[in-house]
């Protein structure tokens, strides 16, 4: 087998919201789970053979502006935001805003454990998912040091006003609207557990200035796929990342990633 053959498509969504302030939507893993226990993460997961239903053609918005990678992938990203904080991207068949409680936590939990399918929840709500309202921020590969490994696409969208997020209670244990500079701050102060990637992707988020802005910069700027490298330096080892992803220059010391 090909070491690309060991790599699972995944996707993740930053969804943000303008009031009280610039927050991002953040849910905390569980500490039982194998990837980033009680780690601060994004929303997302692992791609699913359900996500490329071609019956999705009739059941999401924007389906004709995609080719089939990204609207599996967007459909992975938008289910996993729904399994995990209970958030539905889309609208009703009349076009109206779903509104509150998407759907039950035990339809969700169903959803995740895979004894319904994704698709069939949106046929019985009467709802479309809308793949338009994610936008890529960034794309990125875990390097061939990590036991598991992802090819994560990042999206950015505004989170719909008037619906409730709640943690699914198994993955993740709590959900919580937070600033980007402040999850930096608890990073760096040590009071909360976040993974390399995801606190790049927080220092590239607190650029931004509300979410409109934030959509506006992924759109401007250049997709430059991320696939860490490992590079010896006079102190040790560091994780160097591409100069032109977005980020800066970054070499961080292996011992700060592991």
């Amino acid at each position: 087998m090909s070491p690309s053959q060991d790599i699972k498509p995944a996707a993740t969504i930053l969804l943000l919201r303008d009031a009280p302030a610039f927050e991002v939507l953040m849910v905390k893993r569980h500490h039982q789970i194998d990837f980033a226990s009680g780690a601060l993460v994004f929303p997302g997961g692992k791609s699913h053979a359900g996500d490329h239903d071609p019956a999705w053609a009739e059941h999401a918005l924007g389906w004709s502006g995609f080719d089939a990678d990204q609207r599996g992938l967007r459909i992975a990203a938008i289910r996993e935001v729904f399994e995990e904080a209970g958030i539905l991207l889309g609208q009703r068949l009349d076009g109206s805003a779903i509104g509150g409680e998407a759907c039950p936590l035990d339809v969700r939990k169903a959803v995740d454990a895979g004894t319904v399918a994704f698709l069939d929840v949106l046929r019985d709500l009467g709802v479309r998912i809308d793949l338009n309202a994610l936008t890529v921020f960034a794309r990125w590969i875990t390097p061939p040091l990590t036991p598991k490994r992802f090819d994560t696409w990042f999206y950015v969208a505004d989170a719909p006003d008037d619906q409730l997020a709640a943690c699914d209670g198994r993955e993740t244990v709590d959900a919580e609207w937070i600033e980007p500079k402040e999850v930096l701050r608890l990073a760096e102060a040590g009071e909360r557990k976040v993974i390399f990637p995801t606190r790049m992707n927080v220092q590239l988020l607190a650029e931004a200035s509300s979410a409109q802005d934030c959509i506006d910069q992924a759109n401007a700027r250049p997709l430059v796929t991320v696939e860490p490298q490992i590079r010896d330096r006079e102190g040790g080892k560091v994780l160097v990342l591409p100069s032109d992803a977005g980020y800066g220059v970054v070499e961080e010391p292996l011992e700060r990633v592991m």
